[in-house]
């Protein structure tokens, strides 16, 4: 009969394996993360971001004014990190919060260089408009000329 020995792994193991872990990567809570879409379900995305478990993302966030969900399998996408686990053992994602983190960005990026942005009208409120700039959502006030009208059809 023959015994199979193994070596107990010892403390310097056990210590490079707790670093590697916390050196594998940025997966911090409120961060802005990458994953990879490993299925589609009926209106979810399931995306690993090297977590024990994946998160997912419902796919209207992959939609917005002027932009089709064109999401596929093997994608890689760029997520805001809410929650590592929730009570399903789920990580919770959100890729309008990591929209939204990037377009601030650049949003700040153009006013230091003083430059002009564009945006799409998604919708009229009293007064003007509101406009997505690519994930941010801001107002832009109607001109004087039109906002007495009371019907106007956004383009």
């Amino acid at each position: 009969m023959a015994l199979a020995t193994a070596a107990a792994p010892s403390r310097e193991d056990f210590a490079a394996l707790l670093e590697d872990s916390f050196t594998h990567g940025n997966l911090q809570e409120g961060a802005v993360i990458k994953g990879t879409v490993v299925a589609i379900e009926k209106d979810l995305a399931v995306i690993d971001v090297g977590l024990k478990t994946e998160g997912r993302v419902p796919l209207r966030e992959f939609n917005g004014p002027g932009r089709q969900n064109e999401i596929k399998v093997g994608d890689t996408v760029e997520v805001y990190l809410e929650r590592v686990e929730n009570a399903l053992g789920e990580a919770v994602l959100s890729r309008d919060k990591a929209r939204r983190e990037e377009s601030w960005g650049k949003l700040e990026k153009a006013f230091q260089n003083n430059e002009k942005v564009q945006g799409v009208i998604f919708n009229q409120v009293k007064g003007g408009f509101t406009v997505d700039l690519d994930g941010a959502v801001a107002f832009h006030r109607a001109p004087k000329s039109i906002s007495g009208r009371s019907a106007m059809s956004l383009p």
